[in-house]
């Protein structure tokens, strides 16, 4: 009887050893890949809200797939920056484009700590159709950075922009022109973009 339950109490662990692969290696889990909230522009609308989500989200490929890729479309991508900006940042004095755009969108959200998202909204839209494949969008729009009370840079801009967009080979919307104008009260996105190029 002795012996059967030495066998029995043996055949357990050994059974249980073989089963859970505690000596076994596991695979590597993959990269973290970011929060994303992007989804296809199959309506204006939703370029806007893939926009917003990209700074919440802090997404440097959604933020850069709201605008026209030249593989789908056959327009090139370009920025008009507010007046004030021209002014203070040469940057704007030649052509701003899509490696403009991630540049200054990936210094911005380094500058950011991760647990905080970025807020971009929207007041005032109106779409204006112009073709069936075609529109432009205005808005008022309100960023805030949370950063720092001692860091120096700005932490609200706002202003007024206006997105010419168009539907491409893919069926899906995306900005190919945008025009940004300064409000009254804080610096404008142009700016934003000029301190963080």
């Amino acid at each position: 009887m002795q012996r059967m339950k030495k066998i029995f109490f043996i055949a357990i662990i050994t059974f249980t050893l073989g089963s859970c692969n505690l000596f076994d290696t596991r695979d590597a889990e993959a990269p973290d890949k970011g929060k994303s909230n992007f989804i296809p522009a199959v309506r204006a609308e939703d370029v806007i809200n893939n926009l917003i989500n990209s700074f919440a989200d802090k997404n440097v490929q959604n933020y850069i797939a709201c605008f026209v890729d030249t593989l789908f479309g056959d327009k090139k991508f370009s920025f008009s920056a507010s007046s004030e900006a021209i002014a203070l940042y040469q940057v704007f004095l030649q052509d701003w484009g899509l490696n403009e755009e991630k540049r200054y969108f990936s210094s911005v959200i380094n500058k950011v700590p991760v647990d905080f998202p970025i807020s971009l909204t929207f007041s005032d839209e109106n779409y204006s159709n112009l073709s069936g494949d075609s529109l432009i969008y205005t808005a008022a729009y309100n960023i805030n950075l949370p950063i720092s009370s001692t860091d120096p840079t700005p932490a609200n801009y706002a202003g007024i922009l206006q997105f010419n967009m168009l539907r491409d080979a893919r069926a899906e919307w995306v900005i190919y022109f945008w025009k940004d104008t300064r409000g009254e009260l804080f610096p404008s996105w142009s700016e934003l973009k000029g301190i963080f190029y």
